[in-house]
C-alpha cells in the first residue's frame, strides 16, 4: 500500500512527461506522495461571487460571472489579448500575455464565464492579469467542495498549464485513487490518545475541507505527525549514537583541574558554569561518546567552561581542541586560554591557514608525539596531516559556521571518536533547539559573571550626531574606548548606507590628532594591518576603532565601553546582539548606541526597540525567529534541517514540546521500536530513508 505514494507522478494520466519534469524541478513533486503533501497556502469560498462594481481588494482572491462583450489582441511592444466581460453592475478586462491563441479560441462572444483571480490596478482601473476561467454551465457541473485549495506556483508553472487550479485536479485525481491505500504511520495508540484524524482523512480534508472544523483537524493531525517524525528520528540517532560510539571514559579529576579550579581561577564561577560543568563531566564517564551543545550568551564564560573540560581530558591522559570558524577567534581563544594557564605546565599551541610552514612541522611533530596537551585553530585542524596521539576532546565553537563534513572530521582524528562539545554564542529559541539539535544534549549557561553591568541601549537618529559627539568625547575623557561600526566598505548606489571610510574621515575631523587616536580595520585590509590595528587598540593607544562588522567575535577589549552601530537598521537582531557584546566585558558601565536613518521601517523599529528593551540573547533569539523564521537561523536553511510543510516551530511550540516529550517515552520504553504496537513507527522509518536497517538511519 505503500507503493501508491510512491507513484512517479507521470503515471497520473493528465501529466505529461515534460510537466512531471517542470513539477520536480519547481516544486520538488515526483510522487503521489510528494503531490498529497503540497499542501494549499490557503482557501476560497467558492460559493461566493463578486459583483464587478463591488471590486475593492487586490490583495484577495475572488470569483465574478460575466458575459464576453468584446476581444481584442493588442498589438505593441508585447502582444496581449484583452477579453471583457460584463454583469448587471459594471464591465472588466481580462488581460492575458501568453497562450493567446488557445485564451482566444477559449472565450465566446455572448457567452457567460466564471473568472477567478486576484484584481490588479492598472491606470487607476482595475483589472484580472491571467485569471483561471470556466464557462458558467462547466462550472455548474463541477463537482468541488465550498472549499477551493490555493497553492504555491511560479511562473514557469503557470506557462506550461500547471496552475493552481490544475494542481488541485490533479490532487482531486490521486485522492479518488487513494480510497483505503494510505497507509497509517501512526499507532492506534498514538491517533486515540491524542483524537487524531486518520492519515487518509487528514490527507483528504487539508486539500478538500468540508467546512473550517474538519480542516482545523486535518491541520492539527498533519502537524503532529511532522514534527513528532523529526523527534523521534532525533531520539533514535541520539540513542544509535549512545549505543554505537563508543566514547573514552574520563574517570578522574586530577591535579591540573583540582590546580587551576582552587588556585589559578580568575573569578568564581556563576551556578550556570558550575552545572554545566558537572553535566559535561557526567557525560564524559559513561562510557559513550559525549555529544552536548553548549548555548551561552555573549560573555557568559563559555570559554571558561570549555578550558574546565579540557583539563579533564588532560588528567585522564588525552589531548584536547578548540577549533573556531576564524582566524581572529582563534587567536582570541588561543590568548585567553595561554592566559589562564601561564602558570601551569600546560603546552597550548595555535594551529591557523597563517601559520608559517617551518613553524607548522614542528608543532605537528610536537602533536603527535603528545607533547601539546591542547591545540586551538581554525579549519587548518581539520587536515588530513594534523594528527594528534591521542585526542580525547574536541570543542567546536560557533558550530554553524562549519559543515557537517567539515565537522565530522573531527570524529576521524583517534581511534575512538573524541568527546565532542559544541559551543554557540548565538543565542538559539527552545524551540529551534529541539529540532535542529534535538540529537544533542544541550547545556545552557543563563547567567552572566558576577560584577558585569547590564549593557545600556540607545537609539539616536541621525540628525542626533552632535549628541553622539559629545557623548563620545566625555567617554573618551574617562580613560573608556570606543568602537563604531559600519555595513559596508565602499559605497553602495542601491543602499542609501553610509560609507566607511566617509565614516571614519568625519570622526577624524571631529577627534584630530595628537588628542585623539583612532584605528580602522575592515575586512579588505591585510591580515598584518589588522592585527596592527586591533593591537595597537587592545593596548588603548588609540580612543576610538572605526570598522566593519570584522569585529564581530574575537575581539576582547574591556576598557571598550562604547558600542556605536551606524545604519543599524541594516543588521540582524543576531548580528546586533554579537556586536553589543564586545563590550561590556569589564566592571564599568557599558553602552550600545544604534544609530539609524531618520525614516526607519516599522520592522526596522521593531529590531530597535527590541535591542533596547532586553540584553537576553534568547529573547533576542525569539523575536529574531518570530521575524525571519527558522530558515535563516543558526545555518538551518544552509543545513536544510528544518524542511519543514506545514508546521511553523513558533506558532506550534506546544505541539514541538508534547511531540519531544512522547519520543523520548517511547524510546525509552523501545529503542528499536521492536514492539509490536509499533511497527507502523518502524516501516515508515525505514521507507523514509529508504533503508531496511533500522540502525543505519541518521
Amino acid at each position: 500500500m505503500r507503493d501508491f505514494l510512491n507513484t512517479p507522478i507521470e503515471l497520473l494520466n493528465s501529466i505529461t512527461e515534460k510537466k512531471a519534469n517542470i513539477l520536480k524541478k519547481e516544486i520538488n513533486v515526483s510522487t503521489f506522495g510528494d503531490m498529497l503533501e503540497h499542501f494549499p497556502f490557503r482557501y476560497i469560498d467558492k460559493s461566493k461571487f463578486t459583483k464587478i462594481k463591488d471590486i475593492a481588494n487586490e490583495d484577495t482572491y475572488i470569483q465574478v460571472i460575466g458575459r464576453v462583450i468584446k476581444k481584442d489582441i493588442v498589438k505593441g511592444k508585447g502582444q496581449r489579448l484583452i477579453i471583457t466581460i460584463k454583469d448587471d453592475t459594471a464591465t472588466i478586462d481580462l488581460v492575458f500575455f501568453q497562450g493567446l491563441k488557445w485564451i482566444n479560441e477559449s472565450f465566446a462572444i455572448g457567452i457567460d464565464y466564471v473568472i477567478f483571480g486576484k484584481p490588479t490596478i492598472f491606470n487607476g482601473i482595475f483589472n484580472f492579469a491571467h485569471p483561471e476561467f470556466e464557462t458558467l454551465l462547466a462550472h455548474r457541473h463541477t463537482s468541488i467542495e465550498t472549499f477551493f485549495p490555493i497553492y504555491n506556483t511560479t511562473e514557469r508553472m503557470k506557462n506550461a498549464f500547471l496552475s493552481s487550479k490544475n494542481l488541485a485536479k490533479y490532487t482531486q485525481e490521486i485522492l479518488s485513487l487513494a480510497v483505503n491505500r494510505i497507509e497509517e504511520n501512526l499507532p492506534e495508540y498514538i491517533t486515540k490518545h491524542y483524537n487524531l484524524f486518520t492519515r487518509e482523512r487528514a490527507l483528504r480534508e487539508i486539500h478538500f475541507p468540508k467546512n473550517d472544523q474538519t480542516l482545523a483537524k486535518a491541520k492539527i493531525r498533519l502537524k503532529f505527525e511532522e514534527l513528532f517524525f523529526m523527534q523521534l528520528e532525533n531520539q533514535v540517532k541520539k540513542h544509535i549514537n549512545r549505543s554505537k560510539n563508543k566514547g573514552f571514559i574520563f574517570s578522574i579529576v586530577g591535579e591540573n583541574f583540582t590546580n587551576f579550579y582552587k588556585n589559578h581561577l580568575p573569578f568564581t564561577l556563576t551556578n550556570a558554569q558550575q552545572r554545566v560543568v558537572k553535566e559535561i563531566r557526567n557525560d564524559m564517564r559513561t562510557g559513550s561518546q559525549m555529544n552536548r551543545l553548549l548555548q551561552g550568551d555573549v560573555g557568559s564564560g563559555k570559554t571558561l567552561v570549555g578550558l574546565l573540560c579540557m583539563l579533564i581530558a588532560i588528567d585522564n591522559g588525552f589531548q584536547a581542541s578548540i577549533i573556531a570558524p576564524t582566524e581572529i577567534l582563534a587567536q582570541q581563544h588561543f590568548n585567553s586560554i595561554k592566559n589562564f594557564l601561564k602558570n601551569m605546565p600546560i603546552n597550548v599551541c595555535l594551529l591557523t591557514g597563517s601559520s608559517k610552514q617551518k613553524d607548522r612541522k614542528i608543532l605537528l611533530s610536537a602533536l603527535s608525539e603528545g607533547e601539546i596537551h591542547i591545540l586551538v585553530g581554525t579549519h587548518a585542524i581539520l587536515e588530513n596531516n594534523v594528527v594528534f596521539k591521542n585526542l580525547g576532546l574536541a570543542i567546536i565553537d560557533e558550530q554553524h559556521r562549519f559543515g557537517v563534513e567539515q565537522r565530522s572530521k573531527m570524529w576521524s582524528k583517534n581511534h575512538i571518536p573524541p568527546h565532542i562539545l559544541v559551543m554557540t554564542a548565538t543565542p538559539i529559541p527552545r524551540t529551534l533547539a529541539m529540532s535542529v539539535y534535538g540529537d544533542l544534549d544541550c547545556s545552557v549557561i543563563d547567567e552572566l559573571p558576577k560584577g558585569r553591568k547590564p549593557i545600556k541601549t540607545l537609539h539616536l537618529f541621525d540628525r542626533d550626531i552632535l549628541t553622539l559627539f559629545n557623548f563620545i568625547r566625555k567617554q573618551i575623557d574617562i580613560g573608556r574606548q570606543i568602537y563604531v561600526v559600519y555595513p559596508l566598505i565602499k559605497e553602495s548606489e542601491k543602499m542609501d548606507l553610509k560609507d566607511l571610510m566617509d565614516g571614519y574621515e568625519s570622526i577624524v575631523r571631529e577627534f584630530p590628532l595628537p588628542k585623539y587616536q583612532i584605528s580602522i580595520v575592515h575586512g579588505q585590509m591585510k591580515a598584518e594591518d589588522k592585527d596592527y590595528e586591533m593591537q595597537r587598540f587592545k593596548e588603548g593607544i588609540t580612543n576610538i576603532m572605526v570598522a566593519t562588522t570584522v569585529i564581530e567575535v574575537g575581539v576582547d577589549v574591556p576598557n571598550a565601553t562604547v558600542m556605536i552601530i551606524e545604519n543599524a537598521e541594516r543588521f540582524g537582531l543576531a548580528q546586533l546582539h554579537q556586536l553589543r557584546g564586545r563590550v561590556g566585558r569589564g566592571q564599568e558601565q557599558s553602552y550600545c548606541i544604534l544609530r539609524t536613518k531618520d525614516d526607519i521601517s516599522q520592522e526596522g523599529l521593531f529590531r530597535i526597540n527590541t535591542m533596547c528593551s532586553t540584553n537576553n540573547g534568547f529573547e533576542i533569539a525569539q523575536a529574531d525567529l518570530q521575524l525571519r523564521g527558522p530558515g535563516n537561523i543558526a545555518g538551518t536553511q544552509q543545513s536544510g534541517v528544518l524542511d519543514l510543510k506545514i508546521a511553523d516551530i513558533v506558532q506550534d511550540e506546544l505541539m514541538m514540546t508534547q511531540t519531544k516529550e512522547l519520543a523520548v517515552q517511547i524510546i525509552s520504553h523501545d529503542p528499536l521500536l521492536n514492539a509490536r504496537e509499533n511497527k507502523p513507527l518502524r516501516d515508515y522509518l525505514a521507507s523514509k530513508h529508504k533503508t531496511a536497517d533500522f540502525s543505519q538511519i541518521s
